[in-house]
């Protein structure tokens, strides 16, 4: 990914927190049928490994498990918030006319090393793992012994687990640093009030830190 070093976000632990906060990610292999990728959550354990794993799991029925083997180089791509931004919503562009159109976004890279993790143990605590984390806010959370357990039992079969160690984290959050912090300002306000928050809030933030 090329990243301009105004667009670089090297803290470990921000690129955490934007795993954690987007876990859907984008699961890219180069196995034996060629390249693939597969849309998977995942579950990050930040203090395993050097830059924490990644753990998750898929259908059996899925060939993306077989198709590579354990050790094989991956790259998961996670993305944040993102967002068109108008050139007019700067404004330096109504006095010089010198601006256009872009797109502002948050992604991680995580490169790792794949281990596929074929059995009952791995799955069934990844599974409860992924329960908790994703029913905590609802006000009567599902939990795994909600269903009998030779239905869980089955469902359990038809998974493969599937883990990461991250090897190389690279992060590019796009907030319009390379522009004056007004119109950086300028255009976090449009993106805020218009529901934008996440993005409009980073913007505004790092106009402060500019100016």
């Amino acid at each position: 990914m090329y990243v301009p070093a105004h667009f670089d976000e090297p803290r470990t632990e921000v690129l955490h927190e934007l795993i954690v906060q987007n876990p859907l990610g984008i699961l890219f292999t180069h196995g034996n049928s060629g390249l693939d990728a597969n849309h998977i959550p995942f579950e990050l354990k930040p203090t395993e490994g050097q830059l924490g794993v990644l753990h998750a799991h898929v259908a059996r029925a899925n060939p993306v498990w077989q198709d590579v083997q354990d050790g094989d180089e991956v790259l998961v791509v996670f993305r944040g918030a993102d967002a068109y931004i108008s050139p007019t919503w700067y404004p330096s562009k109504h006095e010089t006319h010198k601006q256009v159109p872009t797109w502002n976004y948050q992604v991680v890279h995580a490169h790792g090393r794949i281990t596929i993790r074929d059995d009952e143990r791995y799955v069934r605590g990844l599974v409860a793992l992924l329960t908790r984390t994703h029913e905590s806010t609802e006000p009567q959370p599902w939990k795994m012994t909600d269903a009998p357990k030779d239905y869980i039992a089955e469902m359990l079969k038809a998974i493969v687990g599937v883990e990461i160690e991250i090897t190389r984290l690279v992060g590019k959050f796009k907030l319009s640093q390379n522009k004056e912090a007004r119109d950086i300002r300028s255009a976090g306000q449009v993106l805020k009030d218009s529901g934008k928050i996440v993005l409009g809030e980073a913007m505004l933030a790092g106009a402060d830190a500019k100016s």
